[in-house]
């Protein structure tokens, strides 16, 4: 069966989408949270297996400087297959004409993101609502 892509949200349902990212894994968020960020959000994708969401990211971005790839999720059923590589794309298509297109990964994930065009940054810095958490799983260092 192909893919569907949908790029806006009418009809999705959060409670499937938050399922989608409590497998995927990637942590457990609320039906609500989600529907508040995509919706603030200047592009998103949501790919179905007939009725099944199978993977989903989103941007938010101003027009014209920055885009922010973020939230992308593929189901395990379909990790491995290209997918998540596809929606990354296909929201770095929807960001062209940016000054700049920037993501947040996981560690571990620098490999993928480099075959996508993407470059490690030097001036990169962020405040967490759970400092401690963040470094203790690796995504932020202390300051020095």
């Amino acid at each position: 069966m192909g893919l569907i892509w949908k790029l806006d949200q009418d009809g999705i349902d959060w409670d499937e989408l938050s399922e989608l990212y409590r497998v995927a894994p990637l942590g457990i968020k609320s039906a609500g949270l989600l529907e508040s960020v995509f919706t603030n959000s200047m592009f998103k994708c949501f790919v179905y297996e007939g009725d099944r969401l199978v993977g989903v990211g989103r941007a938010l971005a101003d027009g014209s400087d920055c885009s922010y790839l973020c939230d992308l999720a593929v189901h395990p059923d379909l990790q491995g297959t290209g997918l998540g590589k596809a929606i990354m794309q296909r929201l770095i298509d929807l960001s062209a004409g940016h000054k700049k297109i920037i993501l947040y990964a996981n560690p571990g994930t620098k490999k993928f993101y480099g075959k996508l065009g993407f470059l490690k940054m030097n001036t990169a810095m962020a405040i967490f609502a759970d400092p401690d958490k963040a470094i203790g799983s690796g995504l932020l260092r202390a300051a020095d």
